[in-house]
């Protein structure tokens, strides 16, 4: 009976609504979370002819509601999954997450193909079949790969591996004269589809390289690999060369152009800074010179008040009017110059004059 194809079935497209990590939700088949010791193999997948089986038991398969069921831990299901597997990427290795939690008890075997059988039906491969070999047999969900891998599935084949599903997309593959190399697995009922992962795949890598193979060379002759192993020209070299240094010229001048732009921004900081120092002290020079020189300024009031004490010092001083009035006698030193006689005086002043006369009289005899 052929399993049918439903959400329930593991998918590589990442869910924005869903509810477990990543955006998964329950119906991706995701496990729950287990012990961090359990998350991680120590050893890489063996290959099938490492592997003993025991072929004293029958082969017989069990049917897709069995698996879905649960089996026994000592006959899982046998799930295989056959691929180029060309560039390990991630997509081929949620195609592996999806075949191995198909069922609950999940053995997975996957087989890669060869060189030869690669090349004679699809094309040339950029990784060689040891190295496509080991890349698969790091995958953490694989348990077992099958070396030479055959381009069709035959039955034969399954018998010998004891394969009890086959897990692919459910897009048909058109090959070796075929318009679907999976149709006979399907109408056997052995067929469990998986989902592919939208914007990745070997050729999408490849034709990356491709698109930007002018950078990629660069690249490479920079690190160190010669023109002979990438298989370029001497005139192509020397282009490439050629661009490397005026790519260094260029981000020489845009790091210049950076720095001046750098530059300049802070000079305008500083420059604003200053003039808004500037301002607020010529604003304080201002203020601070009418405080000293304006109209109503302290230097006036000083040149009042020094005016003031400066009238006052040299001003007589006023005698006070309600003082007794005396008589002033004449000094007694005083005399008519050339002359040892009085100055004619008035009758009421006679007597005084003739006392006055005694006295310079008995000076000058004295002297």
């Amino acid at each position: 009976m052929e399993p049918p194809t439903s959400s329930r079935l593991n998918s590589r497209k990442r869910r924005k609504d869903g509810s477990g990590p990543n955006g998964a939700s329950e119906l991706d088949g995701i496990p729950p979370k287990m012990s961090r010791r359990s998350l991680g193999l120590r050893e890489p997948a063996p290959f099938s002819d490492e592997v003993e089986i025991d072929y004293s038991k029958p082969y017989i398969r069990v049917t897709y509601e069995e698996a879905m069921r649960g089996t026994p831990l000592d006959r899982p299901v046998r799930v295989y999954a056959d691929g180029i597997f060309d560039l390990f990427h991630s997509g081929h290795a949620r195609a592996l997450m999806q075949a191995k939690n198909l069922f609950p008890n999940t053995y997975l075997i996957v087989g890669v193909c060869s060189d030869e059988l690669t090349h004679n039906f699809k094309g040339f491969t950029v990784m060689n079949e040891n190295e496509r070999y080991d890349a698969v047999q790091h995958c953490r969900y694989v348990d077992e790969v099958v070396r030479n891998a055959p381009w069709t599935l035959t039955p034969e084949f399954l018998a010998e591996h004891r394969i009890d599903f086959v897990a692919h997309d459910d897009i048909p593959y058109s090959s070796a004269g075929s318009d679907d190399v999976y149709k006979h697995i399907k109408e056997a009922g052995m067929f469990a589809p998986t989902q592919r992962t939208e914007g990745i795949s070997t050729s999408d890598i490849i034709t990356r390289i491709v698109r930007d193979y002018d950078v990629y060379v660069r690249r490479n002759l920079q690190r160190g690999y010669t023109a002979k192993e990438l298989n370029v020209s001497f005139i192509n070299e020397k282009k490439y060369h050629l661009q490397e240094r005026v790519d260094k010229v260029k981000k020489r001048v845009k790091d210049v152009e950076e720095k001046s732009k750098e530059f300049v921004q802070k000079v305008e900081e500083k420059s604003i800074d200053l003039i808004q120092k500037w301002e607020e002290k010529s604003r304080e020079f201002i203020g601070n010179f009418l405080e000293m020189f304006g109209p109503e300024g302290a230097l006036k009031h000083m040149l009042k008040e020094g005016k003031g004490r400066m009238l006052q010092a040299i001003s007589p001083k006023q005698s006070p009017s309600s003082s007794p009035t005396h008589d002033r006698s004449p000094s007694p030193s005083f005399r008519w110059p050339f002359s040892t006689k009085t100055p004619p005086s008035s009758p009421a002043n006679r007597s005084r004059n003739e006392s006055a006369v005694t006295y310079d009289i008995s000076e000058d005899e004295e002297d």
